[in-house]
């Protein structure tokens, strides 16, 4: 049986997420999507590195039901949270690929340091990037973010729960 992992932080889900996640369902025989669970200021980015940076707007539990109601009819995820390495997640799941997403060439040089690094942490692992769909290519859950704070309209750019659930967290927020 062929395994995949697909990791992120996921704040919160798009369509390109979903896209990616969808088209990996169809390459592979089993594919666990990896939410990066994230405590405090710390967060992960997507690479499986960690750093100080922006903080989240949905917690772990909350991303992770997000993230299961946008694939409950993909019968070949599964959706768990993470932490540590992606890598590490990946053993743990006994995956023998991680998918990526490119949009652009920002992400292609991103994802290529990340996989060299990935391959010298872990060589039996391979990274499959999938090309971003063109109507996703300026899609990020950080602009989509800024976009909904601001009060614009987001529903044609995540599944209908996800803006539903964004308007009220940023509803509270205020």
């Amino acid at each position: 049986m062929t395994v995949a992992v697909y990791a992120g932080t996921f704040d919160p889900i798009t369509n390109g997420h979903l896209d990616v996640a969808t088209r990996a369902a169809k390459l592979f025989d089993k594919v666990y999507i990896g939410v990066y669970d994230s405590p405090g200021a710390v967060r992960q980015a997507s690479s499986g590195i960690t750093s100080a940076g922006r903080g989240l707007l949905f917690s772990t539990q909350e991303r992770v039901a997000l993230v299961k109601e946008a694939v409950k009819s993909i019968p070949n995820i599964e959706v768990v949270p993470f932490a540590g390495l992606v890598v590490d997640f990946a053993k743990k799941m006994g995956a023998q690929a991680i998918v990526r997403g490119l949009r652009a060439v920002t992400d292609f040089e991103r994802e290529f340091e990340t996989a060299l690094m990935n391959k010298k942490l872990c060589p039996e692992l391979e990274v499959v990037c999938l090309m971003a769909n063109l109507q996703y290519q300026f899609l990020s859950s950080s602009l989509l973010k800024e976009i909904a704070s601001l009060g614009g309209d987001v529903c044609s750019m995540v599944p209908k729960h996800v803006a539903e659930s964004l308007r009220k967290k940023l509803l509270k927020k205020k």
